[in-house]
């Protein structure tokens, strides 16, 4: 039984975040400076977790640790990751570890230290709406206080003059494969709950990785680490053509420049949908020095004369899939170029299956009748990140790490977070906290000046004095 709505005072604020993970986790480091700005982030969670369960000992991020949180906007920032080994006396042995990128756990290491230490951070907060009340000017937040069970203790409700989204993806389980992760027995297991089940995943006699990205590399590397040699007993299949490197020579990363994003924004609906779709090597590929680590442990096992018994085969997909006498799963296989089917019996599986953009549809029902759409009924997104809604409607809603759509492969990219915070932070503020680069690419992209640039500045929102923590 849930208490009376609980009010937070009713003097608006101007900015409230809802989630908190490492893009909405940047925008409040880098708000946190300003002073006039009253700030403050909801997270459903009770503290910060960045995919723990692909905390795969030795699996690092895929991009520099000079893409934390704030360096790129502000490298003076007391948030930096640099300040976070200097705060843990850790700032030789990672000089001598000459490592430019840092292992997925140290970031998220990083990370829980900025969220324990930063201000206006309220997790344990469920958002349930976002509401535009025409009378007061002003956007309704309402929110759930989450127990730690998860249970629902309160209710509450916020009023802020800004918003910005910041609620990232989920899991995505093809359809196909759904009924299998829902019913009990064989273990199913979607990558993101991996390290959760890897002790029943190793322990069964066959096991079986669906997807060729970055995650399913890692899951099916981590299992061939731990199975004994030649009793491998693993399949990885994944219905990209192959087992693809991703684009990471130094022009190709240029598309995860500002530069780029501009460009991407301002091409027409069409070429953009294009474009996503094309471009999947630049951010869906797998680092190469994890595929050269897999190769390495599948040699060193054929020092002996024999060969590991693990099948790796690109360019299938699952077509249909179910269970065999509750202790095993068929999965109907169909090789794409060949044309082929087979039938693959199998004791587990891991879906590296990706994950998709969170649907906003229940979040933003309250603006629904506010906001513009694309000719594919997508949310249309401005070049500072800001929903395009009803010009009746005075404040603004910012979203991170959405939007595909409108800004290109750099959007769910850690690498443009600090940038794409400072950008909506001088937007918000109408002024201009965080001095950007107007150039940050060698390459030129396309034959005109981009038409939309993001603006520097914008004079619509109103600030108040910083009140205290409440």
């Amino acid at each position: 039984m849930t208490n009376p709505p609980r009010h937070e005072p009713e003097s608006p604020r101007d900015l409230v975040g809802i989630g908190i993970g490492p893009c909405n986790l940047s925008l409040a480091a880098l708000a946190h400076p300003l002073a006039e700005l009253d700030a403050v982030f909801y997270e459903q969670r009770h503290a910060f977790a960045w995919h723990p369960g692909l905390l795969i000992e030795g699996a690092t991020i895929q991009v520099p640790f000079l893409a934390d949180l704030v360096t790129l906007a502000d490298p003076t920032s007391p948030w930096s990751f640099l300040n976070y080994l200097r705060t843990r006396e850790r700032l030789f042995p990672f000089y001598f570890a000459e490592r430019f990128q840092i292992q997925r756990a140290e970031y998220d290491a990083y990370c829980r230290w900025v969220s324990e230490n930063l201000p206006g951070l309220r997790f344990g907060r469920q958002v349930d709406a976002v509401r535009w009340n025409p009378e007061r000017d002003v956007f309704e937040v309402d929110f759930t206080q989450l127990d730690a069970e998860g249970e629902a203790e309160a209710l509450g409700r916020t009023y802020t003059r800004n918003v910005v989204l910041g609620v990232g993806t989920a899991p995505y389980v093809p359809d196909p494969l759904q009924p299998l992760v829902e019913a009990p027995g064989v273990p199913v297991v979607h990558a993101a709950d991996y390290l959760d089940h890897r002790a029943t995943v190793l322990a069964a006699e066959h096991v079986t990785v669906v997807g060729s990205g970055q995650s399913g590399a890692e899951v099916f590397l981590d299992l061939l680490r731990h199975r004994p040699a030649g009793r491998e007993r693993l399949h990885w299949i994944g219905r990209s053509e192959a087992f693809a490197p991703m684009e990471y020579s130094k022009l190709g990363l240029e598309h995860f420049t500002p530069d780029y994003t501009r460009y991407f924004h301002a091409l027409a609906e069409p070429v953009r949908d294009r474009l996503v779709a094309a471009q999947w090597q630049l951010h869906k590929g797998i680092d190469a020095g994890t595929l050269a680590d897999i190769h390495d442990e599948l040699y060193r096992r054929t020092l002996d004369g024999g060969w590991p018994d693990a099948v790796l085969t690109p360019g299938v997909r699952v077509r249909t899939a179910g269970r065999v006498a509750t202790t095993k799963v068929e999965l109907h296989l169909e090789h794409v170029q060949q044309g082929s089917r087979s039938r693959l019996t199998t004791d587990a599986v891991v879906l590296a299956t990706g994950y998709r953009e969170r649907p906003l549809g229940r979040l933003l029902a309250g603006l629904d009748p506010y906001m513009r759409r694309d000719s594919s009924e997508r949310p249309r997104i401005e070049g500072d990140f800001r929903l395009i809604l009803d010009p009746s409607v005075t404040g603004s809603v910012y979203v991170q790490n959405t939007g595909l759509h409108a800004h290109g492969v750099g959007t769910p990219d850690l690498g443009l977070a600090a940038w794409r915070s400072a950008t909506i932070l001088n937007s918000l503020t109408g002024k201009e906290p965080y001095p950007l680069p107007t150039r940050t690419s060698f390459t030129t992209y396309g034959l005109q000046e981009p038409r939309s640039r993001v603006p520097q500045t914008r004079q619509t929102t109103r600030l108040t004095p910083l009140v205290d923590e409440r």
